[in-house]
């Protein structure tokens, strides 16, 4: 089906291995199971506001957020609408205009495209943070950057379903989540979350994205090797063109949100202590 063959390599959602602070500031750098946490910052704490991908839930950041809070930063998990990368930024630009204070964007897979149109202009953001992600230049959909290299596999997987207004929701199979996005998930665990994903329209991923937010804020990217959706050659393009600070997590699946949580949180506390001094 054409559906299936456009969608061919692109999104989705995931958490990672424990790193320095010097790990993540570094240009590129490659992570290790047993690297300690980075120092935090004393002062006042921003807060962490976490936006998930497609096939994805805030669920998808229990991990990060139960480190995040116990080191003490406030933390919102936005519910991603993913209905559209114009709409879903206004959604969570909304949400970054309600905080009080300093802000760290962090985005999982099609939440690297949402989070790179709604810090666009909000001072209060002081860093982006790209978990397995899309980080988009002005006009590049996720389905022109999952195109632009070979290795996703995702096309293979995905499940359509019409919609009244005549869009597509795209879901990946359930017998088929596990291995195509968190092969490093246990496997009860991978199951439930192919149970609980949210769809995301065939139109998210072929819209263009704004003017992109990289080009004036600080950012971060964590790469897990092992990425089936999102070609790890992408990943590393997007994120040197961004000149972001970088980690490779190896081997680690699309899902590195979930599976390795403490090496997530690190980089978004590098990204915090290096920005909101």
């Amino acid at each position: 089906m054409r559906i299936k063959a456009t969608i061919a390599r692109t999104l989705a959602v995931g958490a990672a291995l424990t790193v320095t602070a010097a790990l993540a500031l570094a240009p590129s750098s490659s992570a290790t199971p047993n690297t300690p946490a980075a120092p935090e910052n004393h002062g006042k704490k921003p807060t962490v506001v976490l936006v998930h991908g497609a096939f994805a839930d805030a669920s998808s950041w229990n991990g990060e957020i139960t480190e995040l809070e116990r080191r003490g930063y406030p933390v919102i998990a936005a519910a991603n609408p993913l209905r559209g990368v114009a709409s879903d930024a206004a959604t969570i630009r909304g949400l970054i205009e309600s905080v009080k204070g300093d802000v760290i964007l962090v985005g999982h897979s099609y939440g690297g495209q949402v989070i790179t149109n709604a810090a666009l202009g909000e001072k209060n953001v002081k860093a982006l943070v790209y978990v397995a992600a899309f980080l988009p230049e002005k006009g590049e959909s996720a389905l022109d950057l999952t195109n632009k290299f070979p290795g996703s596999t995702l096309a293979a997987t995905i499940q359509t379903v019409a919609l009244p207004d005549g869009n597509t929701d795209l879901y990946v199979k359930q017998d088929l989540f596990p291995k195509q996005f968190a092969a490093d998930v246990p496997l009860s665990q991978a199951k439930l979350m192919a149970a609980t994903q949210r769809p995301v329209t065939q139109a998210a991923l072929t819209e263009g994205s704004g003017e992109a937010a990289w080009h004036t804020i600080p950012s971060w990217s964590i790469i897990p090797t092992g990425d089936k959706n999102i070609p790890v050659k992408a990943q590393e393009w997007m994120s040197q063109r961004a000149h972001a600070h970088t980690v490779e997590i190896n081997g680690a699946s699309h899902a590195v949100l979930v599976s390795q949580p403490h090496a997530v949180t690190a980089q978004i506390i590098a990204a915090a202590n290096a920005t909101t001094r």
